[in-house]
């Protein structure tokens, strides 16, 4: 099989394990790397034995014969990147978040709709193993209709240590972790029909809120809350680990530590451990996180090769979006948020408000 030819743009701290998931495909190729810092790139290049660096992204797209580009640079070149992309006809994948704003991140659907040409974006974290198999058991309906839940990802883990740039976000916990875990709202239970939520500062050197809870009223019904914290020293601390408390008319499902899947119904307990793989390329503090990198982009990449339907699609990771700055905007007034909600919603609520909180 033809492998896919791409390009990467950005050779920071997350590109190796991009590229890491796309070799383990086996379905692409990396003919080219970006980055504004043109040694960083050529360091990549050396240790992936990638033939082509540039230091400028128009001469790249100039210079090489693609099928997609991968854009893992900072979020605010994003939307630009994209674009410059997708106005060459080419498909592009783009890293979360997708946007600094949810208006850029409209403007971006808008072109690859208004161009034709495919946009995806690359959220791995629904496709952690555990996750992917606790939703095996939710959609098995043993437990029931689901009347509350809870989404937990609390731990103190350094994260601006290999990522310092974090620190200067005016908006971060939202726009970092929480692009995930309101995407796992989404894909565990559907679309939601409102929102609150609640924010706070607690490390005092960075910017933005470091802690988030948001409360959602889901179409079905249920009661959905979504924890997030980098701020919070606990005994079950196990990053980067995502619990999952789930409530249903007939029974108590949950996704608990070490990756432990727990089914209480009438019946009884049924307890599995779903341990997710581990690849060469992974850092071992990131290493469930890393592994769900490798099936996103499977499935990425056989949606370029027209064999599947992509799970992430800009399409479909807007309305993550709308869920990050619907957040926003509650936090900033104090109000529960309708949703759908677009851009003219975010800014006559957080007109002349901290849209943080």
């Amino acid at each position: 099989m033809k492998k896919l030819r791409f390009a990467l743009f950005g050779t920071g701290f997350w590109s190796r394990f991009q590229l890491g998931g796309w070799q383990q495909t086996g379905k692409t190729e990396c003919v080219a790397l970006y980055n504004r810092t043109r040694s960083k790139a050529e360091a990549v290049a050396r240790e992936w034995n990638v033939p082509a660096v540039y230091d400028d992204p128009q001469a790249l797209l100039d210079n090489e014969k693609l099928d997609f580009v991968d854009i893992c640079t900072n979020v605010e070149t994003h939307a630009p990147l994209t674009l410059m992309a997708l106005e060459r006809g080419l498909p592009v994948v783009c890293q979360k978040p997708m946007a600094t704003s949810l208006a850029e991140a409209e403007q971006m659907v808008a072109a690859s709709q208004r161009l034709g040409v495919p946009l995806y974006i690359n959220e791995n974290w629904r496709w952690q193993y555990p996750l992917r198999q606790l939703k095996a058991h939710l959609d098995s309906g043993r437990i029931g209709r689901v009347f509350r839940a809870r989404i937990d990802y609390r731990n103190s883990f350094p994260v601006f240590d290999n990522q310092p740039f974090l620190k200067e976000l005016e908006q971060f916990i939202l726009t970092d972790i929480g692009s995930h875990i309101l995407d796992t709202a989404r894909y565990l239970f559907g679309e939601a029909v409102s929102l609150l939520c609640h924010t706070h500062r607690i490390h005092q050197d960075i910017k933005g809120e470091d802690v988030a809870t948001v409360m959602f009223k889901m179409q079905s019904g249920a009661t959905v809350v979504c924890d997030m914290s980098y701020a919070s020293r606990t005994e079950r601390e196990r990053f980067p680990q995502t619990y999952v408390e789930i409530e249903g008319s007939e029974g108590f499902l949950e996704l608990a530590q070490d990756y432990w899947v727990r089914e209480t119904t009438a019946q009884g307990t049924f307890c599995k451990r779903y341990v997710p793989p581990r690849f060469s390329w992974a850092d071992p503090a990131y290493d469930l996180v890393h592994s769900s990198i490798h099936p996103c982009q499977d499935n990425l990449a056989d949606a370029l090769l027209g064999h599947a339907q992509a799970e992430t699609s800009a399409e479909d990771n807007l309305k993550t979006v709308q869920l990050m700055y619907g957040s926003y905007a509650s936090a900033a007034t104090g109000q529960v948020v309708a949703l759908p909600f677009t851009s003219q919603d975010y800014a006559r609520l957080c007109s002349g408000t901290s849209a943080t909180g």
